[in-house]
Protein backbone atom coordinates (compact mmCIF):
# COMPACT_ATOMS: atom_id res chain seq x y z
CA UNK A 1 0.00 0.00 0.00
CA UNK A 2 1.03 3.79 -0.65
CA UNK A 3 -0.45 6.70 0.28
CA UNK A 4 -0.50 9.28 -3.11
CA UNK A 5 -0.83 12.63 -0.79
CA UNK A 6 2.00 11.93 2.05
CA UNK A 7 1.33 15.54 3.27
CA UNK A 8 -1.64 15.49 4.18
CA UNK A 9 -0.62 13.23 7.19
CA UNK A 10 2.40 15.56 8.16
CA UNK A 11 0.32 18.64 8.30
CA UNK A 12 -2.62 16.76 10.10
CA UNK A 13 -0.50 15.53 12.88
CA UNK A 14 1.28 18.88 13.35
CA UNK A 15 -2.10 20.47 13.42
CA UNK A 16 -3.19 17.99 16.25
CA UNK A 17 0.36 18.10 18.24
CA UNK A 18 -0.62 22.21 17.97
CA UNK A 19 -3.97 21.35 19.14
CA UNK A 20 -2.91 19.29 21.83
CA UNK A 21 -0.47 21.82 23.30
CA UNK A 22 -2.80 24.41 23.16
CA UNK A 23 -5.79 22.22 24.75
CA UNK A 24 -2.73 21.27 27.28
CA UNK A 25 -1.95 25.20 27.98
CA UNK A 26 -5.47 26.52 28.40
CA UNK A 27 -6.15 23.39 30.86
CA UNK A 28 -3.41 24.68 33.12
CA UNK A 29 -4.31 27.67 33.27
CA UNK A 30 -7.57 27.32 34.32
CA UNK A 31 -5.91 24.45 36.91
CA UNK A 32 -3.67 27.76 38.27
CA UNK A 33 -6.39 30.16 37.94
CA UNK A 34 -8.79 28.01 40.39
CA UNK A 35 -5.98 26.68 42.78
CA UNK A 36 -5.49 30.16 44.36
CA UNK A 37 -9.37 30.06 45.61
CA UNK A 38 -10.50 28.99 48.82
CA UNK A 39 -10.33 24.95 49.18
CA UNK A 40 -13.04 23.04 50.97
CA UNK A 41 -12.51 21.22 53.98
CA UNK A 42 -12.26 17.71 54.63
CA UNK A 43 -11.84 16.54 50.79
CA UNK A 44 -9.13 14.36 52.03
CA UNK A 45 -12.01 11.96 53.64
CA UNK A 46 -14.02 11.68 50.39
CA UNK A 47 -10.98 11.28 48.37
CA UNK A 48 -9.49 9.17 50.27
CA UNK A 49 -12.75 6.37 50.47
CA UNK A 50 -13.26 3.46 48.15
CA UNK A 51 -15.78 4.53 45.91
CA UNK A 52 -14.13 7.77 45.35
CA UNK A 53 -11.03 5.78 44.13
CA UNK A 54 -12.89 3.39 42.29
CA UNK A 55 -14.96 6.00 40.20
CA UNK A 56 -11.55 8.06 39.70
CA UNK A 57 -9.88 5.23 38.66
CA UNK A 58 -12.83 4.39 36.18
CA UNK A 59 -12.71 8.01 35.15
CA UNK A 60 -8.89 8.31 34.33
CA UNK A 61 -9.31 5.00 32.32
CA UNK A 62 -12.21 5.93 29.86
CA UNK A 63 -10.86 9.36 29.38
CA UNK A 64 -7.54 7.68 28.31
CA UNK A 65 -9.57 5.58 25.87
CA UNK A 66 -11.82 8.35 24.86
CA UNK A 67 -8.58 10.17 24.28
CA UNK A 68 -6.16 7.58 22.16
CA UNK A 69 -9.72 6.65 20.26
CA UNK A 70 -10.31 11.05 19.37
CA UNK A 71 -6.44 10.98 17.85
CA UNK A 72 -6.42 7.58 16.12
CA UNK A 73 -9.89 8.65 14.54
CA UNK A 74 -8.30 11.70 13.64
CA UNK A 75 -4.94 10.12 12.25
CA UNK A 76 -7.20 7.46 10.29
CA UNK A 77 -9.49 10.26 9.29
CA UNK A 78 -5.93 11.82 7.69
CA UNK A 79 -4.91 8.62 6.12
CA UNK A 80 -8.16 8.54 4.34
CA UNK A 81 -7.70 12.05 2.87
CA UNK A 82 -4.04 11.60 1.84
CA UNK A 83 -5.61 8.83 0.07
CA UNK A 84 -4.23 5.51 0.24
CA UNK A 85 -3.66 2.92 -2.77
CA UNK A 86 -1.87 0.18 -4.24
CA UNK A 87 -0.76 0.36 -8.38
CA UNK A 88 -1.15 -2.66 -10.13
CA UNK A 89 -0.32 -4.40 -13.31
CA UNK A 90 -3.31 -5.47 -15.72
CA UNK A 91 -2.36 -7.84 -18.70
CA UNK A 92 -4.88 -7.01 -21.89
CA UNK A 93 -5.13 -9.34 -24.55
CA UNK A 94 -5.02 -7.23 -27.77
CA UNK A 95 -5.31 -9.43 -30.32
CA UNK A 96 -4.44 -8.32 -33.87
CA UNK A 97 -5.20 -11.28 -36.42
CA UNK A 98 -5.93 -10.30 -39.72
CA UNK A 99 -8.36 -12.89 -40.97
CA UNK A 100 -9.28 -13.74 -44.75
CA UNK A 101 -11.52 -16.30 -46.10
CA UNK A 102 -10.55 -17.20 -49.39
CA UNK A 103 -13.35 -19.10 -51.29
CA UNK A 104 -13.29 -21.24 -54.75
CA UNK A 105 -16.59 -20.65 -55.17
CA UNK A 106 -16.79 -23.29 -58.20
CA UNK A 107 -19.88 -25.24 -58.17
CA UNK A 108 -18.30 -28.36 -57.41
CA UNK A 109 -17.54 -27.19 -53.83
CA UNK A 110 -21.16 -25.87 -52.73
CA UNK A 111 -21.17 -28.44 -49.61
CA UNK A 112 -17.86 -27.78 -48.15
CA UNK A 113 -18.53 -24.06 -48.69
CA UNK A 114 -21.82 -24.15 -47.24
CA UNK A 115 -20.43 -25.78 -44.14
CA UNK A 116 -17.63 -23.45 -44.01
CA UNK A 117 -19.90 -20.36 -44.13
CA UNK A 118 -22.30 -21.67 -42.19
CA UNK A 119 -19.81 -23.06 -39.08
CA UNK A 120 -17.96 -19.72 -39.47
CA UNK A 121 -20.89 -17.37 -38.93
CA UNK A 122 -20.57 -18.89 -35.19
CA UNK A 123 -17.11 -18.35 -34.97
CA UNK A 124 -17.19 -14.82 -35.97
CA UNK A 125 -19.73 -13.62 -33.27
CA UNK A 126 -17.79 -15.36 -30.89
CA UNK A 127 -14.56 -12.73 -32.04
CA UNK A 128 -13.14 -10.08 -29.98
CA UNK A 129 -10.60 -8.11 -31.84
CA UNK A 130 -10.07 -9.55 -34.90
CA UNK A 131 -10.80 -8.26 -38.32
CA UNK A 132 -12.23 -10.42 -40.95
CA UNK A 133 -12.33 -10.42 -44.63
CA UNK A 134 -13.76 -12.76 -47.47
CA UNK A 135 -12.80 -13.18 -50.88
CA UNK A 136 -14.56 -15.68 -53.79
CA UNK A 137 -12.96 -16.42 -56.73
CA UNK A 138 -13.38 -18.60 -60.05
CA UNK A 139 -12.23 -17.08 -63.13
CA UNK A 140 -12.07 -13.43 -61.19
CA UNK A 141 -11.81 -12.60 -57.55
CA UNK A 142 -14.06 -10.13 -55.76
CA UNK A 143 -13.45 -8.87 -52.45
CA UNK A 144 -16.66 -10.14 -50.97
CA UNK A 145 -15.97 -8.23 -47.69
CA UNK A 146 -12.79 -6.08 -46.61
CA UNK A 147 -10.92 -6.61 -43.62
CA UNK A 148 -13.38 -5.29 -41.01
CA UNK A 149 -13.99 -5.67 -37.31
CA UNK A 150 -18.15 -5.06 -37.89
CA UNK A 151 -18.90 -8.44 -36.90
CA UNK A 152 -22.94 -8.21 -37.81
CA UNK A 153 -21.96 -6.88 -41.00
CA UNK A 154 -19.85 -10.20 -41.61
CA UNK A 155 -21.98 -12.74 -40.33
CA UNK A 156 -24.73 -10.36 -42.95
CA UNK A 157 -22.65 -11.26 -45.47
CA UNK A 158 -21.56 -15.05 -44.86
CA UNK A 159 -25.62 -15.43 -44.54
CA UNK A 160 -25.74 -14.32 -48.52
CA UNK A 161 -22.82 -16.56 -48.93
CA UNK A 162 -25.15 -19.41 -47.53
CA UNK A 163 -27.59 -18.57 -49.55
CA UNK A 164 -25.61 -18.74 -52.58
CA UNK A 165 -24.43 -22.49 -52.16
CA UNK A 166 -27.78 -23.45 -51.48
CA UNK A 167 -28.65 -21.99 -55.00
CA UNK A 168 -26.04 -23.82 -56.63
CA UNK A 169 -26.87 -27.45 -54.51
CA UNK A 170 -30.61 -27.37 -55.56
CA UNK A 171 -28.99 -26.19 -59.38
CA UNK A 172 -27.28 -29.56 -59.30
CA UNK A 173 -29.06 -31.86 -57.24
CA UNK A 174 -32.49 -31.09 -57.92
CA UNK A 175 -32.37 -29.98 -61.80
CA UNK A 176 -28.61 -31.25 -63.71
CA UNK A 177 -28.56 -34.24 -61.92
CA UNK A 178 -32.63 -35.30 -63.90
CA UNK A 179 -32.41 -33.33 -67.27
CA UNK A 180 -29.67 -32.57 -69.98
CA UNK A 181 -31.88 -29.92 -71.57
CA UNK A 182 -34.54 -27.60 -70.81
CA UNK A 183 -37.04 -28.90 -73.46
CA UNK A 184 -37.12 -32.52 -71.13
CA UNK A 185 -38.04 -30.19 -68.10
CA UNK A 186 -41.67 -29.57 -67.04
CA UNK A 187 -43.39 -26.28 -67.00
CA UNK A 188 -42.37 -25.62 -63.08
CA UNK A 189 -39.04 -27.08 -63.30
CA UNK A 190 -37.71 -25.10 -66.16
CA UNK A 191 -39.24 -21.68 -64.46
CA UNK A 192 -37.22 -22.93 -61.51
CA UNK A 193 -34.35 -23.07 -63.62
CA UNK A 194 -34.33 -20.07 -64.83
CA UNK A 195 -35.52 -18.39 -61.49
CA UNK A 196 -32.10 -19.99 -60.17
CA UNK A 197 -30.01 -18.96 -62.87
CA UNK A 198 -31.10 -15.28 -62.45
CA UNK A 199 -30.14 -15.38 -58.76
CA UNK A 200 -27.44 -17.26 -59.25
CA UNK A 201 -26.15 -14.86 -62.00
CA UNK A 202 -25.97 -11.74 -59.52
CA UNK A 203 -22.79 -13.49 -57.49
CA UNK A 204 -21.43 -14.85 -61.01
CA UNK A 205 -21.18 -11.48 -62.96
CA UNK A 206 -18.50 -11.18 -61.23
CA UNK A 207 -16.08 -14.72 -60.47
CA UNK A 208 -16.53 -15.68 -64.17
CA UNK A 209 -15.47 -12.14 -65.33
CA UNK A 210 -13.70 -13.74 -69.14
CA UNK A 211 -15.16 -17.23 -68.01
CA UNK A 212 -15.37 -18.13 -71.68
CA UNK A 213 -11.46 -16.75 -72.46
CA UNK A 214 -9.87 -17.77 -69.40
CA UNK A 215 -11.20 -20.37 -68.05
CA UNK A 216 -12.24 -21.24 -64.56
CA UNK A 217 -10.96 -21.84 -60.86
CA UNK A 218 -7.69 -19.52 -61.17
CA UNK A 219 -6.57 -20.85 -57.72
CA UNK A 220 -3.21 -19.08 -58.07
CA UNK A 221 -4.91 -15.89 -58.39
CA UNK A 222 -7.77 -16.51 -56.27
CA UNK A 223 -4.99 -16.61 -53.56
CA UNK A 224 -2.39 -14.31 -54.79
CA UNK A 225 -5.74 -11.20 -54.71
CA UNK A 226 -6.41 -12.40 -51.17
CA UNK A 227 -3.01 -12.02 -49.79
CA UNK A 228 -2.96 -8.17 -51.45
CA UNK A 229 -6.29 -7.72 -50.10
CA UNK A 230 -4.15 -6.96 -46.40
CA UNK A 231 -3.19 -3.69 -46.26
CA UNK A 232 0.20 -2.72 -45.10
CA UNK A 233 1.95 -6.16 -46.03
CA UNK A 234 4.82 -5.02 -44.19
CA UNK A 235 3.59 -4.58 -40.49
CA UNK A 236 4.50 -7.08 -38.48
CA UNK A 237 2.35 -6.15 -35.62
CA UNK A 238 -0.36 -7.84 -36.88
CA UNK A 239 -0.83 -11.75 -37.84
CA UNK A 240 -2.35 -12.41 -41.22
CA UNK A 241 -3.47 -15.63 -41.84
CA UNK A 242 -5.55 -16.84 -44.82
CA UNK A 243 -8.07 -19.64 -44.77
CA UNK A 244 -8.61 -21.30 -48.42
CA UNK A 245 -10.95 -23.52 -49.79
CA UNK A 246 -10.77 -25.42 -53.01
CA UNK A 247 -10.15 -28.66 -54.62
CA UNK A 248 -7.39 -27.08 -56.68
CA UNK A 249 -8.86 -28.50 -60.12
CA UNK A 250 -7.46 -25.54 -62.60
CA UNK A 251 -9.09 -25.31 -65.62
CA UNK A 252 -7.10 -22.03 -66.98
CA UNK A 253 -7.34 -21.59 -71.04
CA UNK A 254 -4.39 -19.07 -71.02
CA UNK A 255 -1.77 -18.20 -68.81
CA UNK A 256 -2.34 -17.02 -65.46
CA UNK A 257 -0.90 -13.82 -63.65
CA UNK A 258 0.30 -15.72 -60.86
CA UNK A 259 -0.01 -19.75 -60.01
CA UNK A 260 -0.66 -21.37 -56.68
CA UNK A 261 3.01 -22.18 -56.31
CA UNK A 262 4.03 -18.15 -56.96
CA UNK A 263 0.90 -16.99 -55.13
CA UNK A 264 2.35 -19.27 -51.40
CA UNK A 265 6.15 -17.90 -52.33
CA UNK A 266 4.42 -14.34 -51.95
CA UNK A 267 2.44 -15.21 -49.12
CA UNK A 268 5.79 -16.62 -47.22
CA UNK A 269 7.74 -13.76 -48.27
CA UNK A 270 5.16 -11.25 -46.39
CA UNK A 271 4.56 -14.04 -43.33
CA UNK A 272 0.86 -14.87 -44.21
CA UNK A 273 -0.40 -18.32 -43.62
CA UNK A 274 -2.61 -20.02 -45.31
CA UNK A 275 -4.75 -22.90 -44.29
CA UNK A 276 -6.31 -24.85 -46.92
CA UNK A 277 -9.46 -26.84 -46.93
CA UNK A 278 -9.61 -29.72 -49.11
CA UNK A 279 -12.71 -32.41 -50.14
CA UNK A 280 -12.35 -36.13 -49.52
CA UNK A 281 -11.74 -37.83 -52.62
CA UNK A 282 -15.54 -39.24 -52.33
CA UNK A 283 -16.54 -35.63 -53.11
CA UNK A 284 -13.86 -34.53 -55.29
CA UNK A 285 -15.44 -33.36 -58.44
CA UNK A 286 -14.55 -35.05 -61.96
CA UNK A 287 -12.02 -37.49 -60.86
CA UNK A 288 -11.80 -38.83 -64.57
CA UNK A 289 -10.32 -35.58 -65.76
CA UNK A 290 -8.62 -34.68 -62.55
CA UNK A 291 -5.97 -36.71 -60.59
CA UNK A 292 -7.02 -36.47 -56.75
CA UNK A 293 -3.44 -37.19 -55.23
CA UNK A 294 -1.83 -34.85 -57.74
CA UNK A 295 -4.56 -31.86 -56.86
CA UNK A 296 -3.88 -32.71 -53.45
CA UNK A 297 -0.04 -32.63 -53.41
CA UNK A 298 0.44 -29.49 -55.08
CA UNK A 299 -2.02 -27.58 -52.58
CA UNK A 300 -0.50 -29.61 -49.87
CA UNK A 301 3.20 -28.01 -51.07
CA UNK A 302 1.81 -24.69 -51.65
CA UNK A 303 0.05 -24.07 -47.97
CA UNK A 304 2.49 -25.93 -46.26
CA UNK A 305 5.38 -23.49 -48.06
CA UNK A 306 3.64 -20.47 -46.31
CA UNK A 307 3.66 -22.62 -42.61
CA UNK A 308 0.43 -23.48 -42.81
CA UNK A 309 -1.46 -27.24 -43.35
CA UNK A 310 -3.84 -28.63 -45.11
CA UNK A 311 -7.09 -30.50 -44.18
CA UNK A 312 -9.06 -33.37 -45.89
CA UNK A 313 -13.02 -32.73 -44.85
CA UNK A 314 -14.00 -36.15 -44.34
CA UNK A 315 -16.65 -37.64 -41.98
CA UNK A 316 -14.45 -38.01 -38.93
CA UNK A 317 -12.74 -34.54 -39.83
CA UNK A 318 -15.85 -32.15 -40.44
CA UNK A 319 -15.25 -28.11 -41.00
CA UNK A 320 -16.18 -27.37 -37.08
CA UNK A 321 -12.89 -29.26 -36.27
CA UNK A 322 -10.85 -27.79 -39.15
CA UNK A 323 -11.26 -24.30 -37.94
CA UNK A 324 -10.99 -25.12 -33.98
CA UNK A 325 -7.98 -26.66 -35.34
CA UNK A 326 -6.45 -23.43 -37.02
CA UNK A 327 -7.35 -21.44 -33.70
CA UNK A 328 -5.67 -23.26 -32.03
CA UNK A 329 -2.31 -23.14 -34.02
CA UNK A 330 0.67 -20.90 -32.92
CA UNK A 331 0.42 -18.36 -35.55
CA UNK A 332 -2.73 -17.26 -33.83
CA UNK A 333 -0.68 -15.34 -31.36
CA UNK A 334 -1.91 -12.94 -29.09
CA UNK A 335 0.03 -9.69 -28.15
CA UNK A 336 -0.24 -8.26 -24.58
CA UNK A 337 -0.53 -5.44 -23.46
CA UNK A 338 0.61 -3.88 -19.99
CA UNK A 339 -1.09 -1.16 -18.43
CA UNK A 340 -0.91 0.41 -15.30
CA UNK A 341 -3.79 0.72 -12.79
CA UNK A 342 -4.17 3.12 -9.64
CA UNK A 343 -6.64 1.08 -7.21
CA UNK A 344 -7.86 3.12 -3.61
CA UNK A 345 -7.83 1.33 -0.66
CA UNK A 346 -9.89 3.22 1.13
CA UNK A 347 -11.45 0.33 3.21
CA UNK A 348 -9.09 -0.10 6.07
CA UNK A 349 -8.87 3.67 7.59
CA UNK A 350 -12.49 4.10 6.84
CA UNK A 351 -13.26 1.09 9.25
CA UNK A 352 -10.75 2.02 11.67
CA UNK A 353 -13.03 5.81 11.23
CA UNK A 354 -15.84 4.01 12.31
CA UNK A 355 -15.00 1.60 15.03
CA UNK A 356 -13.09 4.71 16.94
CA UNK A 357 -16.08 6.82 16.37
CA UNK A 358 -17.90 4.10 17.67
CA UNK A 359 -15.58 3.75 20.73
CA UNK A 360 -15.77 7.62 21.56
CA UNK A 361 -19.62 7.30 21.50
CA UNK A 362 -19.64 4.53 23.67
CA UNK A 363 -17.26 6.53 26.72
CA UNK A 364 -18.76 9.25 26.21
CA UNK A 365 -21.91 7.92 27.30
CA UNK A 366 -20.71 5.75 30.02
CA UNK A 367 -19.03 8.74 31.73
CA UNK A 368 -22.42 11.13 31.41
CA UNK A 369 -23.79 8.09 34.11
Amino acid sequence: MEIMHVWVIFAGICAIAMVAALSYLLRKRMKDEFGTGVRAAGTHRIKSTQIYKSLQTRYRILAGIMIAAIVLCALSALFLVARPYKNQDVYTGIKKRDIILCMDVSYSLYDLNSELTDYLKGVVKGLSGDRIGVSIYNTSTVTYVPLTDDYDYVVTKLDELSHYFELQKELYEEIYAHYDYTYEMPDDVEARYYKLMEELDYYDAGTLLNNNIRGSSLIGEGLGTALYSFPYLGDSERTRVIIMSTDNQLNAHAGQVMDLSEAADYCRKNKVTVFGLFPSEEDFYLPEDFDYKACYNEYKSAVEKTGGLLYVRTPDLPVSAIVQDIQKQEVMTVNMIMSRETQDLPRSPFLALLTFLGIICVTGVILQK
